[in-house]
């Protein structure tokens, strides 16, 4: 069977590892399981090969173990762990191929890894709408991205700064601006008038690393509801969280625009 193409490869692994979040409900009996892990186990041999390590290290992580006795469920708290070593396992393959694959004149095929951004990633930008962010990440993971949202990172003892610099290396950044806060200009000012809804303020500082990092045409913001727009960015045109649900499809094809390996026959009607 002959290998496929890279970007072919990259696109069904990210697919498996994006599965992950939400098989952590079920078990190792659940169908959604068993499924995934048969198409993952074809994915990565159809790619590295059906005797390769990488299959066989990916069946070890997800062998379930054989335990007599013991209180109920005591079989499944094995379950996180082993998906949690499924991803980190998926991960390194898709570091592993993004790094060392090349096509035929020798160059990567990879597109998207300029600057040493990890074209699957996207981080979420958000206010306190947390529903919001839940809404745009699963939506992102339906379509094989990476959806990154601070909160939801290990600390790992570093601070909000470090933390968020060290997830920034992303293909795409979604902003949610969500009318979190109030502001006018200071009372006795001309025109200070009333108070208006606006974002929080670390969504507009992060907007603006975004701009300057990644750029407009890598940069998506969503606005939801009333919400002043910051002036320097008056006149861009905004993607509308709107409740029939079309902000999807226009997140998609900004998405593709970048440049980004979304797969659009996972691709929800709106």
């Amino acid at each position: 069977m002959a290998r496929p193409d890279t970007e072919t490869v990259l696109r069904r692994l990210r697919v498996a590892l994006s599965a992950i979040p939400g098989l952590r409900a079920g078990s190792f009996d659940s169908s959604q399981y068993r499924k995934w892990k048969r198409r993952t186990i074809l994915a990565i041999e159809n790619a590295f090969g059906s005797d390769s390590k990488h299959v066989n290290e990916f069946r070890s992580t997800q062998a379930a173990p054989i335990t007599i006795g013991g209180p109920p469920g005591h079989r499944e708290r094995y379950f996180p762990p082993c998906l949690d070593e499924g991803a980190t396992l998926l991960e390194s393959m898709i570091e592993e191929v993004r790094e060392y694959w090349a096509g035929d004149d020798g160059a990567s095929q990879i597109k998207t890894t300029d600057l040493g951004r990890d074209p699957a990633r996207v981080f979420v930008v958000h206010g306190r709408d947390v529903g919001a962010a839940q809404t745009v990440a699963r939506f992102l993971e339906r379509v094989a991205m990476r959806p990154i949202i601070l909160h939801e990172q290990p600390n790992e003892g570093r601070t909000v700064i470090e933390k968020f610099e060290d997830h920034a290396n992303v293909g795409f950044a979604v902003i949610l601006l969500t009318p979190d806060d109030e502001g006018r200009l200071r009372a006795g000012t001309r025109d200070s008038g009333a108070l208006n809804p606006r974002a929080r303020q670390n969504v507009l500082l992060e907007l603006g690393f975004f701009l300057g990092k990644l750029g407009r045409e890598r940069t998506c913001a969503i606005k939801k509801g009333e919400v002043e727009i910051p002036s320097d960015y008056k006149g861009v045109v905004l993607t509308v969280m709107d409740d029939a649900g079309a902000w999807k499809n226009e997140l998609a094809r900004e998405l593709k625009k970048a440049g980004m390996d979304l797969d659009l026959d996972r691709l929800p009607d709106a």
